[in-house]
């Protein structure tokens, strides 16, 4: 085991109360996780891989007597895999993308950035991909904030730099990175986030705390298999729990959302982490309620925003990617809230497993709502 290093947390730094462990599986319940790595396996000079990882697992009610019931235990519903390769230090541009499923039509995406327009370009190539593979879309719908918060590596490392003299890192592209006043709580006039761009014309690093392990003992189907981090990679996990209750007139939704950083240590740390509860109800897929809690934030100015959160009540599954981009910004929510909410879209899509006729239609109004607006697919696209 690492030894943890004595580290100065930032002052201001924010909530650090991060999940430990996972909730044990519920019988009839389905369970998505996902994961997306951020490695330089070539350093700082080279390439940054996005590799994303992430399976479908329903487990058994014992009232179930077909496949996937009591004699299965669990059965895995799909998996999928995506590896991207980016040139983070100009403007971070695509190189390479192979996926599993295949989708040839990705290749139209080398080449572009993987900032600003990807999820619009994403759409414009493979216009059906968010219907017939929605594992994988969520996968490719994550590459762009991966791809900005693998950023923190990066800052760390050039503060790192300044502070031991080491030869520094490469530099950015100028304009790759902007600091938008109020985009977020995070970014509030006079917060701690401006306030040291004002005076020192950088954005702190953050300080997380140490990251307690996801997995679950005893339980070796509780996530998909991840390998190790190395020094100096990233991750962001994600893992969506839905169950119905006795009636199948509610949904029950268990979700988190965590990015973390291994110190040049090893040591695992977490930048970000949301847990959300939700209630759906599965005759109208309309939100009930969701609850967000803030686990581990930056700074002291973050955990306001998990409030925002109960803007969902009453809102729709179908459409809600995009209805979170459009709406979620301001100093009242989070980019990181942001991030974790948008993936409840795909409750709708693993309904389905648990009660056959809640997957009815709902292709249909998946596809109705991306081609509706889907400019709005771009809201604060640049910073999550």
């Amino acid at each position: 085991m690492a030894t943890v290093p004595l580290r100065i947390l930032h002052p201001r730094h924010g909530i650090h109360e991060p999940t430990s462990g996972t909730p044990a599986r519920s019988a009839g319940s389905v369970r998505r996780t996902t994961t997306i790595d951020m490695l330089r396996p070539d350093g700082f000079g080279g390439p940054l891989h996005l590799v994303g990882r992430g399976r479908d697992l329903r487990t058994a009610d014992p009232a179930d007597d077909g496949p996937g019931g009591t004699a299965a235990g669990a059965e895995v519903l799909g998996e999928a895999t995506v590896h991207a390769v980016v040139d983070f230090t100009a403007g971070r541009e695509l190189r390479q993308i192979t996926s599993d499923p295949t989708r040839p039509a990705l290749a139209g995406l080398v080449g572009r950035s993987v900032a600003a327009g990807f999820r619009g370009r994403l759409d414009e190539v493979d216009p059906a991909v968010a219907a017939e593979e929605d594992l994988l879309y969520l996968l490719l719908d994550d590459l762009p904030g991966a791809a900005l918060v693998s950023g923190h590596a990066y800052g760390a490392a050039a503060q790192e730099a300044r502070e031991t003299g080491v030869p520094a890192i490469p530099p950015m592209r100028q304009g790759d990175y902007r600091h938008v006043t109020d985009l977020c709580a995070g970014f509030a006039t006079g917060g701690t986030i401006m306030s040291e761009v004002e005076a020192f014309g950088r954005s702190p690093v953050v300080t997380g705390p140490v990251a307690p392990p996801l997995e679950r003992p005893g339980d070796p189907l509780a996530w998909h298999d991840t390998p190790p981090l190395p020094p100096r990679g990233m991750r962001r996990a994600r893992r969506v729990d839905v169950r119905l209750d006795g009636s199948g007139a509610r949904a029950h939704v268990d979700a988190l959302f965590r990015d973390s950083y291994v110190l040049p240590e090893g040591v695992a740390t977490v930048i970000h982490e949301y847990t959300v509860t939700a209630e759906v109800d599965t005759a109208t897929s309309t939100f009930v309620s969701c609850e967000a809690t803030p686990r581990a934030l930056p700074f002291v100015e973050c955990p306001a925003a998990a409030a925002s959160a109960a803007r969902l009540a009453g809102m729709p599954l179908a459409g809600l990617r995009p209805f979170v981009r459009r709406t979620f910004v301001g100093t009242s929510t989070c980019t990181h809230l942001n991030d974790t909410l948008r993936v409840l879209e795909d409750v709708q899509a693993l309904l389905g497993p648990l009660h056959p006729h809640l997957r009815e239609g709902a292709h249909l109004r998946e596809g109705a709502h991306l081609r509706e607006g889907a400019h709005l697919r771009e809201g604060a696209e640049n910073h999550g």
